[in-house]
């Protein structure tokens, strides 16, 4: 598959059935089929919108029962419904009846080790669950390329969709999903929106125990790597560890920033800045582990030893970590379980034909962990607060 060109994305739709013995690792089949297509003649949810004059959403609140619809838009969306012959909710009917649900898994991320970490997860929930998980890339962050996309796998037989980062805050994603009617889970979001499904952590307070991680070892004069400024996520990275400083009384303006994007270049390109400042830092928390690695590259470029000349310190705990010399201390997000997580709350949504309504169940947030490796050390002498 060539990145980035939409239209040739590929569709691996790995079946699974309840029983079945695992394939063994070497033998494990990926089918390029596509997916059937939904027949033009059945009416979808977004039909029945455009009749009644309100959005899809809309018309899951009245069908799953939601009581936050005033009695008219219900009367004109049940009107719609009869007229249309509307009958909702394939996914429920077809997992009562044992059949097996097919969701989709829309992604795009730059980090590889995230990515694969995700995928097991997936696929070992899915394989679980018996059920089909369709993948698609789309790996384009042009809106109206995300929106298409998202189109043509909407009108595929998906029943769900699981959207990890970056797509999960992607807003022609869900836009396309909403008007399709098709439920759908986000991922790792640091400030999910209401009417969601969401599975994370708290980046924030990941991002403030690592920080005091660094301040507990001595440092004063801390870099930092922000993420990707279109994920809610790298925002609350930084948070944490802006609240960590200030609580710690130390001047913030005395801690370089620098953008970077969770790809191992932006790292690369972020150390260099960092550390070509008259006074760098003694310390480098990178806001994930391909930026942490980066940094590891340009210390060693430079004849630095880490820990001993600079701690460098990471985010997500990816395999990355530990292939990397010195590994690096970073901070665990169970990404496989977070994968998993999301599929059976999406499934669970699914059973109860309930639409998202915000309330507390809709989201899972799961416990990170500071894990403390070879990469960070106090400072070096003479530069120790």
């Amino acid at each position: 598959m060539r990145r980035g060109q939409l239209g040739q994305t590929v569709r691996a739709t790995l079946l699974h059935s309840v029983g079945r013995p695992p394939i063994p690792r070497d033998r494990r089949a990926i089918s390029l089929s596509k997916p059937s297509r939904r027949s033009r003649g059945t009416v979808t949810v977004q039909d029945v919108a455009r009749a009644a004059g309100v959005s899809a959403m809309t018309v899951s609140r009245v069908v799953n029962g939601g009581s936050n619809v005033r009695a008219t838009t219900k009367a004109a969306v049940l009107e719609a419904i009869e007229k249309l012959n509307y009958s909702p909710n394939s996914a429920a009917r077809s997992l009562a009846a044992g059949e097996a649900t097919q969701i989709g898994l829309l992604y795009s991320n730059p980090s590889a080790a995230y990515l694969s970490q995700f995928l097991i997860g997936a696929l070992a929930a899915a394989r679980r669950a018996g059920c089909h998980l369709v993948l698609e890339a789309c790996e384009s962050e042009r809106a109206d390329d995300q929106a298409h996309a998202t189109r043509q796998f909407a009108s595929t037989s998906v029943e769900g969709v699981i959207l990890p980062p970056p797509l999960s805050e992607a807003a022609p994603v869900r836009a396309e999903l909403e008007a399709a009617g098709i439920p759908w889970v986000s991922v790792a979001m640091g400030l999910p929106p209401e009417n969601s499904l969401n599975v994370r952590i708290d980046d924030f307070g990941a991002a403030s125990a690592m920080t005091r991680h660094l301040i507990d070892l001595g440092h004063r004069k801390i870099g930092f790597i922000r993420g990707n400024p279109n994920q809610s996520s790298s925002a609350e990275r930084y948070r944490g560890f802006v609240a960590a400083l200030e609580h710690a009384g130390l001047d913030l303006k005395a801690m370089p920033v620098e953008q970077g994007y969770f790809t191992f270049r932006s790292g690369i390109v972020a150390t260099e800045r960092l550390l070509d400042r008259k006074d760098p830092p003694t310390a480098i928390f990178a806001s994930n582990d391909d930026m942490a690695a980066a940094a590891v590259g340009v210390a060693h470029r430079r004849g630095l030893h880490v820990p001993q000349d600079l701690t460098i310190v990471g985010f997500d705990d990816t395999q990355l970590s530990t292939t990397v010399w010195p590994e690096l201390t970073t901070i665990r997000q169970p990404t496989a379980a977070m994968a998993e997580t999301a599929l059976n709350l999406l499934l669970a949504s699914l059973r109860t034909q309930r639409a998202p309504d915000g309330s507390e169940q809709d989201e899972q947030v799961l416990d990170y962990e500071l894990i403390v490796r070879e990469s960070s050390g106090p400072p070096p002498s003479g530069k120790r607060g």
